[in-house]
């Protein structure tokens, strides 16, 4: 097993070509908020993932292996709720009304300029309805840090 301890942020001053040829390691978003865990990457090599307590892993992170060998984290998609307001009659502060009730209820919550998303909830589902916000069920990365939806993004 290959030992991981060292997490390099979205790759950065890692030269591109590096990041490019590096394996990858497809992880969803239960697995990238833990410490410690084992993996595979794309090479079929067994991995264990030892980071300081609380490190939060997002797409486009980078690992360092025991033996140097970088490995690019990749955020697999997954169900997840998409809240947009209405269109035509809805604002940004509607979003920012349902991130606060959200946030209340300690939801993981992933705040984008035009959309949030947060794991399926009928009954978040519900009252986001009740607060005339369009809510849609889709398969995204969570917690990834980039947009894959339709969302703006700058």
């Amino acid at each position: 097993m290959l030992t991981i301890n060292k997490l390099i942020p979205q790759g950065r001053g890692l030269a591109p070509a590096l990041t490019k040829r590096a394996s990858e390691v497809v992880l969803d978003w239960d697995t990238r908020q833990k410490s410690r865990f084992d993996a595979t990457d794309s090479q079929a090599r067994a991995l264990g993932v030892f980071l300081a307590r609380g490190t939060v892993l997002r797409g486009g992170d980078v690992l360092v292996a025991e033996d140097g060998s970088l490995l690019r984290v990749v955020a697999t998609p997954q169900p997840v709720m998409v809240v947009r307001t209405e269109p035509g009659h809805g604002s940004p502060f509607d979003l920012m009304r349902a991130a606060y009730h959200l946030g209340n209820r300690h939801v993981q919550l992933e705040l984008r300029p035009d959309c949030l998303l947060l794991e399926p909830d009928h009954v978040l589902a519900d009252m986001l309805r009740l607060m005339h916000l369009v809510v849609s069920d889709e398969q995204l990365p969570f917690g990834a840090g980039a947009c894959a939806c339709a969302c703006a993004w700058p």
